[in-house]
């Protein structure tokens, strides 16, 4: 579980309602045995609200080898604190969110909808 601490970038794919699958860049945080993700809302909010099982995966090393993906039941959570008051997640994406040209504050009010994914299997080689 290492590389969920470490790892800054992951693809998280959700289902449309007609079926057709979805598959986003994200950022995320490993926090308390869950995924956290924040995202703006969007067509990726409206399918977990529709269909809340979603895949998660990170990219492989450059010879096909430690892969991760990890499928669970996602919620949208809008109770849950904004990015902005998760340290965690603010030490780990500041330079990336200082490279979009806005600041951690500014972050949380454009991706503004939290996502919490409880895994329900795991996948690595």
């Amino acid at each position: 579980m290492a590389r969920l601490e470490s790892e800054p970038l992951a693809w998280l794919t959700t289902a449309y309602p007609d079926g057709r699958l979805a598959s986003s860049l994200i950022w995320f945080l490993w926090r308390n045995g869950e995924l956290v993700i924040y995202s703006r809302d969007n067509a990726k909010v409206r399918n977990i609200q529709a269909n809340p099982n979603v895949a998660f995966n990170l990219n492989s090393d450059d010879r096909g080898g430690s892969v991760l993906t990890i499928e669970g039941t996602a919620r949208i959570d809008r109770s849950y604190p904004a990015s902005d008051q998760i340290p965690a997640y603010t030490t780990k994406y500041d330079a990336r969110i200082g490279r979009l040209g806005t600041t951690p504050q500014g972050f949380a009010a454009d991706y503004s909808v939290p996502i919490r994914i409880t895994p329900n299997s795991y996948r690595a080689w």
